[in-house]
């Protein structure tokens, strides 16, 4: 697949060879043409798995000052070649001017949780619609209507504390109802809360082995415009802690983990067999439950959804590089406002 968003060429079709024709970049798959775009449209390339590129079509990248991200076929980052420095060294430093101004980044923090909060109270509408009883329907809808007055209440809120203490009340109510949306075996799978290292349940095993995997893909997204995915705004500071990258998949968490979690569980891809006890109360996923999961995962990053500050369907897969991309441009000064991702469905 070949895909140009914001001026920014994404090639992850198995064996691609990006090579260097004049003044344009060819993109090939076993040396039949798949894609032709003039170089003075783009201002990056990333490239994910298994694609290659000429040494002729990288120079010139560098020289046009256009980055080349590589990411491995998980999205994990691998390298970034770049020419002479001209705006990442100015964008971290912008970065970490913010992260130090309480009000610029506090208004960043809000935005990430109100982005949460919404894409959170969408998939319980969501499974509300689908459940089979009223009583899950009624819990499901009513943990969505006390969202509603959490997000009214975090437009006031000026103070870390506030702002922390709104998400914390939002992801209480929301894990609280979560249960409800499970349909099969809830006896395996139910949970009353989230609970993480260790998950004591299966449900939060699974959440946390998904999580990971979207913690890697928003880092990877994030080195892969320049940002210092170490620095964040909602997440404080903490040696080997990707704070931003965790600030990051806040609004992700429902629609790329929570959605998946469910199907999952719902059309017993997996079972309780899948999940291991271990000593001290955790449970852990497999090895052929991660195999499983794994290939959901990937599958479901194929999925279009719309996205209203593009205008158009993005692959879910590409979302937390678009989110990086206008992160980038709000901290450069581009865009008034960050704007998180909502589905729409």
């Amino acid at each position: 697949m070949m895909i140009e968003l914001m001026n920014v060429l994404y090639v992850t079709s198995l064996h691609a060879y990006v090579r260097l024709e004049h003044d344009t970049l060819r993109v090939e798959v076993a040396r039949e043409l798949k894609l032709r775009v003039p170089l003075l449209r783009l201002s990056g390339l990333v490239l994910i798995g298994n694609v290659m590129i000429s040494p002729a079509a990288m120079a010139r990248c560098a020289k046009e000052g256009m980055n080349v991200v590589f990411l491995d076929r998980t999205g994990r980052f691998v390298a970034r070649v770049t020419g002479r420095v001209r705006g990442n060294v100015l964008l971290r430093r912008e970065q970490h001017i913010v992260s130090m101004d309480d009000l610029r980044r506090r208004a960043l923090c809000r935005q990430f949780v109100a982005g949460k909060i919404q894409n959170t109270r969408r998939l319980l509408q969501r499974a509300a619609r689908d459940a089979t009883n009223a009583e899950d329907e009624s819990a499901l809808r009513l943990a969505s209507d006390k969202m509603v007055a959490t997000l009214a209440a975090l437009r006031t809120a000026y103070e870390d504390d506030e702002i922390r203490g709104y998400e914390g009340e939002a992801a209480k109510t929301y894990f609280a109802a979560l249960t409800h949306a499970i349909k099969v075996d809830r006896h395996a799978f139910g949970l009353s809360g989230r609970s993480r290292r260790p998950p004591r349940d299966r449900t939060n095993a699974l959440l946390s082995f998904l999580y990971s995997l979207l913690r890697e893909e928003c880092a990877a997204a994030l080195e892969g415009v320049g940002l210092d995915a170490q620095v964040g705004f909602l997440h404080t500071l903490r040696p080997g802690r990707p704070s931003l990258a965790l600030d990051l998949m806040e609004e992700l968490r429902p629609l790329v983990a929570d959605r998946l979690a469910l199907r999952l569980i719902n059309r017993r891809q997996l079972t309780a067999d899948h999940f291991v006890d271990q000593p001290g109360g955790a449970v852990w996923l497999d090895d052929a439950g991660r195999r499983i999961v794994i290939g959901a995962y990937q599958e479901s990053k194929l999925r279009e959804m719309p996205h209203r500050v593009l205008d158009r369907k993005v692959p879910l897969g590409l979302v937390p590089h678009v989110q990086a991309r206008l992160l980038a441009r709000h901290l450069r000064g581009d865009m008034e406002h960050y704007l998180p991702f909502i589905a729409d469905d």
